[in-house]
């Protein structure tokens, strides 16, 4: 954002202290969610060359760099007309300039796609490549008060469609229509990019099918990314549909414990791990745990789901909790037979706990 010059300016110099550490000579940036932590504006396709010293170099497309310059406060900026002269400008930037070893981001995310990664090494064969996404979240993962207001706001958003569920919700309905009315909401409350997700089956995060219906005697859960300056917040919530059965209210009895458990038991030097043990002791207790699935938070910003992720990666159950982190918890649902049950919230961890996306849904429709 062109006002915050400083917050912006500081990250990348954060970095290139990072990349000086680890003796990398630069980084190219092809993912979205670190090219807006740098620039400081959304853009098509994505690129951004941060030297280990020196200003940072972004390259867009021929007649964008006049707009792109009004939403960033990066000045360097070039423009190619042809792939081949984008890939041209970013290895002369790096012949000229002599580096051997550089940053690149290993993501499945948007634009660092493979095919960028073969060309770059075909033209570039002698600079050797490191992996910089660990140094990206190192920084990423501890949110400023600038990213935790966009974060708040987020989360009113997303509190509001999430309102706009309850109402919709009905035997008969689609996944699809309910999360047409759930993405309207969510776009006209000021989210650029939501994302929704709509379960009337047994399916942890389901994207809406046209011809899945809303059924009696069954649990729609509703996912919830609503982003606010690109910061998400991330809520879940399970309805279920008609009188519940004894397996329905267990899950549900259970899923609320744990719920109450991530959020008293999650504090800054806790490691995930022994907050997990103690959900997995619920899950056991009530006879649930053939239906649970491992990893109970994830953390939230630039995207619904980022490091720490406890539920794919591994290593990260090890870690601890720290102040300025945003998580989303309880990330991971039951999958009984009548349907995903969970429930879900942002919450930022400071001295204490302030959750961003507060709201008291009910628990059958």
């Amino acid at each position: 954002m062109k006002g915050n010059e400083k917050i912006f300016k500081k990250r990348v110099e954060r970095f290139q202290e990072l990349l000086r550490e680890k003796e990398i000579d630069g980084a190219v940036i092809r993912t979205l969610s670190t090219f807006i932590y740098f620039t400081g504006t959304k853009w098509l396709r994505p690129s951004l060359l941060i030297p280990a010293e020196g200003e940072p170099l972004v390259i867009v497309a021929k007649g964008e760099k006049e707009l792109f310059m009004q939403r960033s406060w990066i000045e360097n900026v070039e423009e190619f007309q042809k792939t081949e002269d984008l890939m041209a400008i970013v290895t002369m930037w790096i012949r000229k300039n002599g580096y051997n070893t550089i940053g690149m981001e290993f993501s499945i995310e948007r634009d660092a796609y493979i095919l960028f990664y073969e060309i770059f090494k075909r033209l570039n064969p002698g600079v050797e490549i490191e992996d910089v996404r660990p140094l990206t979240m190192q920084l990423r993962m501890i949110k400023d008060e600038w990213e935790l207001e966009n974060i708040r706001k987020a989360g009113k958003i997303a509190v509001k469609g999430m309102k706009v569920a309850v109402e919709t919700i009905r035997p008969g309905k689609s996944e699809l229509e309910i999360a047409a009315e759930i993405v309207r909401e969510l776009m006209l409350s000021g989210s650029e990019d939501p994302k929704v997700y709509v379960s009337a089956t047994p399916r942890a995060h389901a994207e809406p099918f046209r011809d899945v219906k809303v059924e009696r005697g069954k649990f729609v859960t509703i996912v919830i990314g609503a982003d606010y300056n690109s910061y998400y917040a991330n809520m879940t919530r399970s309805f279920f549909i008609g009188k519940p059965n004894e397996k329905a209210k267990i899950a549900i009895e259970a899923m609320e414990r744990v719920h109450q458990i991530a959020l008293e038991k999650t504090r800054p030097g806790v490691t995930f791990a022994q907050v997990e043990r103690e959900i997995a002791a619920v899950y056991r207790e009530k006879g649930l745990q053939e239906y649970y699935i491992t990893g109970y938070a994830h953390g939230v910003g630039l995207l619904i789901e980022e490091d720490p992720i406890t539920t794919i990666v591994i290593p990260h159950r090890a870690m601890k909790a720290q102040e300025g982190m945003v998580l989303a918890m309880v990330h991971a649902p039951l999958m009984i037979p009548e349907g995903a049950v969970k429930k879900e919230d942002t919450i930022i961890l400071g001295r204490g706990l302030e959750n961003v996306t507060p709201f008291d849904a009910p628990l059958f429709l």
